[in-house]
């Protein structure tokens, strides 16, 4: 399987900005605002890309990588934030899309003194941006660059924040399984299903759990051997496989919890499942893969939508954690994808047009009701 970098660099290579084509890619996609940072005394280099604003202020997580080239990172930042607008106005929150990326390697250049200058940029945004953890950092990560900044989400429980959530994301993609369930199969039982889950990380292992609890067979795999083992011997009825063969593995449900651009002109072929369902970031490597897994009448759950739940946690916060109001707003994945289910055939469409159609309606809702007029502010 693919190292991060070779998905990254995969995903990007077809549309990858170059400095002279920026603008276009920031008109296309309608992107409002990239900043770059450069902090000569840690050597930081980041950028931070905000896409719509309409809902609010952006809110989107801090992502560290060695990236392959700067139009990688600048790649990367402007298709995550897009995606976030889209996680954002789905999932009912009032804010906006927004990533950040931090262009070095998450295992050897980390410090204190690094986030605390990525706070200082955050902080010059004064409220318009809203960051946390993402790949390559932890919540232990923000809380350096609290120092410098209050613009930031996700921090450990011991610091103020909300804490772990991986773990209100892995209940979110069973919400989420089950209304796909529901659709493909009539019934949203999970009892007997085979389900195939790619990536037993912080998201992953949670989710194998909630199925074995449902009665579901899972049979999983993941890059890391060492996730592998820890799974296996925590719950040994799990059939491990290999990275390579998790796609063409015979089951009901194809889970992905790994990186994203799994589902491509390889991968889609070697499916044998009925509906997907996961917690990983674009999945699709291209939007036309939308319409590959409808065509081949695969049931494909938008992985913005399924995968909300750790956004819900985090824009909760920004209001006063409250666990169980945020669990409960997770619960509306089952009713959200739903809807979408329904657009889709009403329409005669991919389920991953069927979810951008929806939010895109609701945005141009909301841009009309701001419109108006309501009296002098004072």
């Amino acid at each position: 399987m693919a190292t991060m970098e070779q998905e990254v660099h995969a995903m990007n290579k077809t549309t990858q900005p170059t400095l002279a084509s920026i603008f276009e890619e920031m008109e296309k996609f309608g992107h409002e605002q990239v900043i770059f940072n450069y902090d000569k005394a840690t050597g930081l280099k980041s950028i931070i890309a905000i896409h719509d604003t309409t809902l609010g202020p952006a809110l989107g997580g801090c992502r560290m990588w060695k990236y392959s080239s700067e139009q990688d990172a600048i790649a990367d930042a402007l298709r995550l934030s897009r995606g976030m607008t889209y996680k954002c106005a789905v999932s009912g929150e009032t804010y906006g899309g927004g990533k950040a990326v931090i262009w070095a390697d998450p295992h050897q250049d980390k410090s204190d003194e690094l986030f605390e200058a990525f706070g200082t940029f955050v902080e010059t945004l004064k409220g318009r941006f809203y960051t946390g953890t993402d790949v390559g950092t932890v919540g232990m990560d923000f809380v350096s660059a609290h120092k410098q900044t209050e613009y930031l989400v996700g921090l450990p429980e011991e610091y103020g924040g909300s804490g772990n959530s991986a773990i209100i994301t892995a209940y979110g993609v069973m919400r989420g399984m089950k209304a796909t369930t529901k659709e493909a199969f009539g019934d949203e039982s999970l009892a007997d299903k085979t389900v195939a889950v790619q990536g037993l990380g912080k998201v992953g292992k949670l989710l194998v759990q909630y199925l074995l609890e449902e009665g579901a067979r899972v049979i999983a795999t993941d890059i890391y051997q060492d996730n592998m083992d820890t799974v296996k011997a925590q719950f040994p009825a799990v059939e491990m496989v290999t990275p390579e063969e998790i796609y063409g593995v015979p089951c009901d449900i194809f889970s992905p919890n790994a990186l994203g651009a799994g589902l491509n002109d390889t991968t889609i072929p070697q499916l044998q499942c009925r509906a997907i369902c996961g917690a990983a970031n674009n999945v699709l490597a291209d939007k036309r893969h939308g319409k590959m897994l409808y065509d081949r009448n695969i049931l494909y759950a938008p992985d913005y939508v399924a995968n909300g739940g750790g956004l819900i946690e985090v824009a909760d916060e920004l209001h006063g954690f409250n666990k169980d109001r945020a669990f409960k707003k997770a619960d509306q994945i089952y009713d959200i994808l739903l809807q979408i289910f329904q657009i889709s055939k009403t329409e005669k469409i991919p389920t991953s047009d069927a979810a951008d159609r929806l939010v895109e309606r609701k945005l141009e809702t909301i841009q009309r009701i701001q419109s108006k007029y309501i009296g002098k502010k004072r």
